[in-house]
């Protein structure tokens, strides 16, 4: 693929330290793939707030990406920005807010990320509108199916098209949703969806069992993987640390480990772009060597670690290669 401006500048001036990181793991990404390499992308933090979806959303529609795992947050965020962008709030000065300030922006109805407000009414309410009837219709028919699959569901149904205040092509769930592609989304019950549903469990106007268990999404994973990671195999692009990369790399070590599976595969590329510093009993502080002693990587898995912003470097790197 020819390279355009974005690319040429990259590979012009990115050429030592964490940039240099960037350009190797840039294009061991683009060799995995053009080797008929499937790759998996986590995203841990407030990617979908920080709008990651300008970017990730092509990935998604040009076969870049073929699984993602996230938190409950990044499930439901780039859908909020979808629906409720104008209504967003951005504190510039934010390292700079007081006690108070907090307080004031919390009775307004914002929630805070860094330097961005989610407005709890066009965005949480108004997903919860939508969403708590789809629950409802799903639990009244005995279906029960994972989170992004309720997310799926609401997104293809339309409903939420008359709200939309972006672009639509710039939300990544959207793509997803479009391309069906798999999500896992461990610990969602931790995000403004699962409290949402938790509250409903507790008034008993839903089961728990409803919504499909992160066990489930461990089998589901197990599933998928073993079906993908013939050939070259199965790639881990990793922005950020977290439950959204620790869950899902472990399944490599639990099928054989666990299951006493033979032949399964490790990782076939590895990547992180995290600002945790190195670090004594930190997943996200973890060199990647530390995995081959956990049975998720192997001795010659190509391994890369940028110690940087990822809403910086994970744009980048998409830009590298999507050609542009």
């Amino acid at each position: 693929m020819s390279k355009g401006p974005v690319s040429q500048f990259i590979e012009h001036n990115y050429r030592h330290f964490n940039a240099a990181a960037l350009v190797d793991a840039a294009k061991g990404y683009e060799e995995h793939l053009e080797a008929d390499g499937k790759m998996m992308i986590t995203l841990a933090g407030a990617m979908s707030t920080a709008e990651l979806g300008i970017s990730l959303a092509e990935m998604i529609r040009q076969d870049k990406v073929h699984i993602i795992s996230c938190t409950g947050a990044n499930l439901e965020e780039d859908i909020m920005n979808l629906v409720a962008h104008s209504h967003y709030k951005r504190v510039p000065n934010y390292r700079e807010l007081s006690a108070q300030d907090e307080r004031d922006l919390l009775d307004n109805h914002y929630n805070r990320v860094t330097d961005t407000c989610i407005p709890e009414e066009e965005a949480f309410r108004r997903l919860q509108s939508h969403i708590e009837k789809i629950w409802k219709d799903s639990e009244a028919r005995n279906e029960r199916y994972f989170p992004h699959e309720y997310m799926y569901q609401m997104l293809n149904s339309g409903l939420l098209e008359q709200y939309y205040e972006i672009d639509p092509k710039d939300s990544w769930m959207l793509a997803a949703a479009e391309k069906n592609i798999p999500i896992v989304c461990p610990g969602w019950e931790d995000s403004t969806m699962g409290n949402i549903f938790a509250s409903y469990v507790i008034k008993n106007e839903l089961k728990a069992s409803t919504v499909k268990s992160g066990i489930e999404y461990m089998a589901y994973l197990a599933d998928w993987y073993n079906e993908n990671s013939g050939g070259k195999g199965v790639g881990f692009f990793q922005i950020g640390g977290g439950i959204a990369g620790d869950f899902p790399i472990c399944v490599v070590p639990m099928m054989y480990q666990d299951l006493e599976w033979e032949g399964v595969p490790f990782w076939s590329y590895f990547c992180q772009i995290s600002d945790s510093t190195t670090s004594y009993g930190s997943y996200s502080g973890a060199v990647p060597n530390e995995k081959i002693t956990w049975g998720k990587l192997d001795i010659d898995t190509p391994k890369f670690i940028i110690e940087s912003d990822a809403t910086i470097v994970a744009p980048l790197i998409f830009a590298w290669i999507l050609g542009k």
